[in-house]
């Protein structure tokens, strides 16, 4: 029934016709890489009707004169206006690169149902002050992150009232290779990062709750997609060195002459080194080794070919989280070396950045290739096939309870996986246009195939030493999908309707179970002009659940959903200023609750309820500002009052700062991270602190090259970077205590930066 369906719907659009009409063609292109520009703005005067370039670059309106105005824009670069006599070839608009000004920002209707192309743009133009590619995440408005493992690890999530865990509840996706990891060794969702070099990022997009056909397993607080470049505009040598011990260098290359590149043809390599030792007492030796290489040829006229391919490494020592009390009394630490020993000295006190068992840390690597064709049909009919393959290692020495389990031998944990995936994505869009309406279609399939071996969470010695398994097996998990999506344009309205169906099959230990689950979503917007529009959001989301849970555990839904509704705005009251702002609601019918990072555990049913905000203002042509501010309730539903708070889940969280780019090449910017204490556990009888954290970034940057400082905590502030409630119990001690552990946060520390571009 489906495949007859899914026929009949692509014959159905690809044969739509057209009503007769005239109608302005054209594409935009960035005028250095010959490019294709995405999600330009295009307004026709007088008619004052606006449309966006596809992924192509090529847009379409239609026109009732044969004399008009044609004007493009797009963040971060300079916008240009046309005047057009007797229009009869399609245009071929390039765009250099310029200062962003807020003013020629129009607000339109977006065919994919994004409302945050604008801030997702200006906020990567301005570019905040970015660490690691992990860090990335942050731009994303109410999204933080924190690191509790040393820096390899996949940082922890939090986001829209979640603590997403690694990855839990949010999709994250790179060049439209998946990054999280199904059934992963260390937690389901898993989504490490680290593999992306933040240089080699073209443009990022993001989108807040289950209402994107697009997107399907993890996407309940929503999905962050990111997207390398097709092209260098220059190449660059950096040099970076700073406190703790910090070292990076970074070269990224173009290979080809101009020439190649004027013939549509790309080819450059990006590598990266990384070494941090970190503030503790027992230092990180934290590496990472990083290498990307990107290919783009247009083939012919209709026809883009990219293949990528990336490796990464890393490996570190992990301080891990240490309970509050061995802060209060310091009675247990480790010397530099990692050796154990009883104080006996006030001198030797642990303090915050000690450590009790230096016998944590990892080791990972992650391989992908990505091929990509792009084929353009006539009558605005576009196929996209891509397909994708990952090799991946994972491996973890962690000890969060320390003796609380077994007081002879301790607690430590070895956590290990090998895995292969291979993926394919393919897509069917088609724009039709009849009257003063036009028609966005598209359908697509896509396939995932894991395959894990060794996954095992075992009870090791800190010699490391085996003891037993908790569990051990190879994994099986495949996953198909497929959707249907249109969105209706007519006047000032935007209807989307879509649906998504993934079918699942879990294999491990033998054990076979299928599962499918359909996902359908409507959204509407209306644009009452350039400066305002509104929108519903509204649909059906999920998250997958371990594979080892799903076999093991009757009690946990193997694919429970997530249901959700946005109501919010896009707004330009004044011409400088920016808003967007929402009233959210979702409900899980089912939390995941993650004990002892490998431990799966039903967590009931939950609903959240929220309110975001963010702003972008513009002083002058040097000087912005940027506002965002999340609330959220976050509830078990069917806990009583008082019993009913989610552990770590983010309650209020702000973020915000001032961006400055002078013609003399001065530029950077102060940002502060808040976020509101809230509860540790489901009866708030215990907390996780809150903090406030200020970050400063200041460049001089010439055609030539860039010198720059960064300091990280400003203001030298006390904090913790992650929290959560743990059932500990020391060497020294004679039972267990339920209390909160912690991990640090960074003092104060600044780098040094030299670039130099050719």
């Amino acid at each position: 029934m489906l495949k007859k369906y899914l026929l009949s719907f692509c014959i159905l659009f690809i044969s739509l016709p057209s009503f007769s009409q005239t109608k302005i063609a054209g594409k935009v292109i960035d005028s250095y890489t010959k490019e294709p520009i995405e999600h330009a703005v295009v307004s026709i005067q007088p008619q004052n009707k606006n449309t966006i370039t596809d992924k192509l670059g090529k847009f379409e309106l239609k026109i009732t004169s044969s004399v008009f105005s044609i004007s493009i824009s797009i963040v971060g670069y300079n916008s240009q206006q046309i005047k057009i006599l007797n229009f009869v070839k399609p245009l071929i608009v390039e765009l250099r690169r310029g200062n962003v000004d807020l003013k020629d920002i129009k607000i339109t209707a977006h065919a994919d149902n994004n409302s945050f192309h604008t801030i997702s743009g200006l906020d990567l133009t301005l570019r905040r002050p970015v660490n690691t590619s992990q860090d990335l995440m942050r731009l994303v408005p109410g999204l933080f992150i924190a690191q509790h493992m040393g820096g390899g690890k996949a940082e922890q999530i939090f986001f829209r009232g979640f603590d997403c865990d690694h990855g839990t509840d949010i999709n994250v996706s790179v060049d439209g290779m998946p990054v999280n990891m199904v059934s992963h060794a260390h937690g389901q969702g898993y989504a490490d990062l680290h593999f992306l070099i933040p240089e080699t990022v073209e443009s990022y997009d993001f989108g807040k709750g289950p209402y994107y056909t697009g997107y399907g397993d993890f996407c309940t607080a929503g999905y962050l997609s990111f997207r390398t470049k097709d092209a260098l505009d220059k190449s660059t040598v950096s040099l970076e060195g700073g406190m703790q011990n910090h070292a990076r260098i970074l070269a990224i290359l173009n290979l080809l002459s101009d020439k190649a590149r004027q013939k549509g043809e790309n080819l450059y390599i990006a590598g990266e080194y990384n070494y941090l030792d970190g503030p503790f007492q027992f230092a990180e030796h934290y590496k990472r080794y990083n290498l990307f290489s990107k290919y783009t040829k247009q083939l012919n006229t209709n026809n883009k070919l990219s293949v990528s391919a990336s490796t990464f490494s890393t490996t570190w020592r992990a301080s891990g989280e240490i309970p509050e009390r061995a802060v209060a009394n310091g009675t247990i630490a480790v010397d530099e070396n990692g050796s154990p020993y009883v104080v006996t000295s006030p001198s030797k006190l642990i303090d915050r950045f000690g450590t009790i068992d230096s016998a944590q840390g990892g080791n990972s690597s992650r391989t992908n290739v990505i091929a990509k064709l792009t084929t353009s049909f006539p009558n605005d009919l576009i196929l996209e096939n891509e397909l994708y393959y990952t090799r991946y290692y994972f491996q973890l020495h962690v000890n969060s309870t320390f003796f609380a389990e077994d007081s002879i031998n301790g607690d430590e944990k070895l956590q290990q996986e090998s895995r292969d995936l291979f993926g394919y994505n393919g897509k069917l869009s088609k724009r039709n246009y009849f009257g003063n309406a036009a028609l966005a279609s598209s359908v697509g399939i896509g396939a995932r195939i894991d395959r894990t071996y060794g996954t095992q969470f075992t009870n090791i010695t800190e010699q490391y030493k085996f003891l037993s398994y908790i569990n051990y097996g190879n994994i099986s998990e495949n996953n198909i999908n497929a959707f249907i999506d249109e969105t209706l344009g007519t006047g000032n309205w935007l209807f989307n309707v879509g649906s998504r169906l993934d079918y699942f099959s879990f294999n491990y230990q033998n054990s076979i179970r299928n599962n499918v689950i359909a996902s359908p979503k409507i959204n509407i917007q209306y644009t009452l002009n350039s400066k305002i529009q509104f929108y519903l959001k509204s649909g059906k989301g999920f998250h997958s659940n371990d594979a080892r849970a799903v076999i093991g555990n009757d009690g946990l839904q193997t694919l429970p959903a997530a249901y959700g509704a946005d109501l919010g705005l896009n707004w330009k009251p004044i011409p400088h200023l920016y808003i967007n702002a929402a009233a959210w609601y979702l409900y899980l019918q089912q939390e995941f609750v993650y004990t002892d990072d490998g431990t799966i555990e039903p967590g009931g049913k939950t609903r959240r309820e929220g309110i975001d905000v963010s702003a972008r203002y513009q002083f002058n042509n040097w000087l912005f500002v940027n506002l965002n501010i999340n609330l959220a309730n976050p509830r078990l539903v069917d806990s009583a009052a008082g019993n009913n708070y989610l552990a770590l889940a983010p309650t209020f969280t702000s973020t915000g700062g001032l961006d400055f780019k002078l013609k003399n090449g001065i530029n950077g910017g102060i940002s502060y991270r808040y976020m509101r204490k809230r509860a540790g556990n489901e009866n708030y009888t215990l907390t996780a602190d809150g903090y406030f954290v200020t970050d400063l970034t200041l460049n001089y940057t010439r055609k030539k090259y860039e010198i720059g400082v960064s300091v990280e905590n400003l203001f030298n502030t006390t904090w913790n970077e992650f929290e959560a409630e743990e059932v500990t119990r020391l060497k020294s001690e004679s039972a267990p205590i339920d209390q909160m552990s912690f991990t640090p946060g960074t003092p104060f520390y600044a780098k040094l930066k030299l670039a130099v571009f050719f």
